[in-house]
């Protein structure tokens, strides 16, 4: 199996479900966001596969959330209501998993009410590093759906929550390091 396809070549690339669009479309740009998104996560599992295989999963599981995003935004828009709940269309129980998810992590480990300033560990800034991807993410999917692009308000919620979630998992990934905070 060859990797390249040439259809590529002339700056254009294929939506979900057919349809071609210019690589620099906004809906390419918030995909490639998604993509980066799950790279980082992959960069924070190694990090952190050793230490906590708990953490690991979650973020594993996070990840492959994270190719649902993609494939949601990527879907020619002609053909959304081919999309399958969790497989290529966000659906309200992704975002309620990653709130219960939050909900224990700042159970067992309460938030501190000042900014941190990550690099504890390398799991942690990994994670912060991971966050603050997201966060891009979320800015280029609202973009996209400003734009008139047709956007599963799931998706923003799930962005949202996922970096909300990555926050308090960095904290967790930090141990009882002491955390500067951003400010004397």
């Amino acid at each position: 199996m060859r990797i390249y396809t040439t259809r590529g070549d002339d700056g254009s690339t294929g939506l979900f479900l057919g349809g071609r669009v210019p690589k620099s479309d906004a809906v390419i740009e918030a995909c490639g966001e998604v993509d980066e998104a799950v790279a980082q996560l992959g960069v924070a599992r190694a990090a952190c596969t050793a230490d906590d295989p708990e953490l690991a999963e979650i973020l594993l599981a996070r990840q492959r959330d994270l190719f649902v995003v993609g494939a949601d935004l990527a879907t020619n828009p002609a053909h959304r209501d081919r999309r399958r709940p969790g497989i290529s269309a966000v659906e309200g129980s992704m975002v309620q998993t990653v709130e219960d998810l939050i909900d224990a992590e700042v159970a067992v480990r309460p938030l501190r009410p000042v900014f941190i300033v990550p690099g504890a560990t390398e799991s942690s800034a990994a994670l912060d590093l991971g966050r603050a991807v997201v966060r891009r993410a979320e800015r280029a999917a609202v973009r996209l759906a400003a734009a008139g692009h047709p956007v599963n308000p799931e998706v923003l919620r799930y962005l949202n929550r996922v970096s909300d979630l990555l926050f308090v998992l960095a904290r967790r990934a930090a141990g009882h390091r002491e955390e500067p905070p951003s400010h004397d």
